[in-house]
């Protein structure tokens, strides 16, 4: 058995989730944040088996889109002189770990 922790971005979570269900897979998700872009974020808890992993990380990654933002640098970062215009970056996509299971039991 098999543990699949992914973060992905908020607006990719519906899809996510809807594939993983037409697919059989059921999925717990917490509402999480990053520590960079501070930027909501979902993590989904997947257990499954371990034939079925890649079944999983193959709707993780159809529905998880890398894509390219703006971001207003903050008043303590221009304060500082690091940054004084606005940067491009890259949002998105999916950071994916998967663990084992000691033992599961669905009660």
């Amino acid at each position: 058995m098999k543990l699949i922790v992914a973060i992905i971005n908020n607006d990719d979570c519906p899809g996510v989730l809807s594939g993983l269900t037409e697919k059989g897979f059921g999925a717990t998700k917490l509402s999480t944040s990053g520590g960079f872009l501070r930027a909501g974020n979902a993590t989904l808890l997947i257990g499954t088996e371990e034939e079925k992993v890649d079944e999983v990380i193959s709707v993780i990654n159809e529905f998880s889109r890398k894509r390219t933002q703006l971001v207003s640098p903050s008043p303590s970062f221009m304060a500082e002189g690091f940054i004084s215009r606005a940067v491009e970056v890259t949002v998105g996509g999916a950071t994916v770990f998967v663990l084992d299971v000691d033992k599961f039991i669905k009660l």
